[in-house]
């Protein structure tokens, strides 16, 4: 009995000491700089979102928070190098709805999003812009379609993130439910796209809003529709592509994800700080000007998403009989 006794305590012990051991690095966290990989170049969405809550956090919990733009094979190469970062907490990655939830079934990837990450929160969405170039005769989408079908084929379309991304997709499925054609090219994010689709390189695009609608309120592209369901209150006299397409629904979703086997308090810790800072008046200001909405999704509620999400993208590519070359 004395013996069943001391088993029972020091078991009981074991199990404080290491729900002791689970706590403390929450307790502590966080003790150095927190890097937030963004898996695209500078300037664009994913990247514009990171450097807002990343100040934010250093100036609550007083530790840097370094943005490193990592760009690469659709955004994958940055996810790739978060996936095998130590599960601590310091290495983060924002990673957008193209290479979250439409690259697992684009591209044979060194990463299984669902199994390797940890959901910390989502951040933000924000519907796409359909934007063209000054130099483009189209100012609504029934003029663009008339536009690009009388081309033939000789518009080309700028996509942001780079094949397979979400900005692809999206012009995919426009291009064939319009019965048009237009060339691709490729950019590895959505800043040089825009840059080139001010200068005339490109012709026309989906993006981000968050990146996007500066330079259309600045007049340096032409807006002709929002991908939202309903109509921006930004822009409410720009139609939704959903008005002539109906159910065409695209955008940005932007989710901070850590290393699987991230401590969950340190997952619940950095959920909550992300939570704070997007309610923070000056934060929601400047989120609404850009276009983009926060999400009170929960970590738990993320990976839902991120589970349902991927085979829906993946009968859309099926059934759009997209290819990635």
């Amino acid at each position: 009995m004395i013996k069943n006794s001391w088993v029972a305590l020091a078991s009981a012990a074991a199990m404080l000491l290491s729900g002791m051991a689970i706590a403390q690095p929450a307790a502590n966290f966080p003790s150095k700089p927190i890097k937030i990989v963004v898996p695209f170049p500078a300037g664009g969405t994913s990247d514009v979102l990171a450097r807002i809550f990343g100040q934010k956090i250093t100036e609550n919990w007083g530790q840097p928070v370094v943005v490193e733009n990592r760009p690469g094979a659709s955004g994958n190469l940055g996810a790739d190098q978060v996936a095998k970062s130590a599960p601590d907490g310091y290495t983060l990655v924002l990673m957008d709805v193209g290479n979250l939830v439409i690259s697992p079934a684009l591209f044979k990837l060194p990463f299984n999003v669902i199994n390797d990450f940890a959901p910390v929160a989502m951040v933000a969405y924000s519907p796409h812009l359909l934007a063209v170039s000054t130099k483009v005769p189209a100012n609504t989408p029934a003029e663009l379609v008339a536009y690009a079908k009388a081309q033939k084929g000789k518009l080309n379309y700028a996509v942001a993130a780079g094949m397979g991304s979400a900005s692809h997709l999206a012009g995919v499925m426009y291009a064939q439910r319009n019965g048009i054609e237009w060339g691709y090219v490729p950019y590895k994010g959505g800043a040089q796209a825009i840059t080139d689709l001010v200068g005339g390189q490109v012709d026309v695009m989906f993006n981000g809003m968050v990146a996007t609608y500066p330079h259309v309120k600045a007049g340096k592209i032409k807006l002709i529709a929002v991908s939202g369901l309903t109509r921006n209150a930004q822009m409410p006299d720009t139609p939704t592509v959903a008005e002539s397409l109906p159910g065409f629904l695209t955008g940005s979703f932007q989710g901070l994800l850590a290393p699987a086997g991230t401590p969950k308090p340190i997952i619940d810790k950095l959920h909550a700080e992300i939570k704070r800072i997007a309610a923070l008046p000056d934060v929601k200001e400047r989120l609404v000007t850009l276009g983009a909405e926060p999400s009170g999704m929960t970590p738990e509620q993320f990976a839902q998403w991120v589970k349902t999400e991927i085979p829906a993208m993946a009968k859309i590519v099926k059934d759009e009989k997209i290819t990635v070359e």
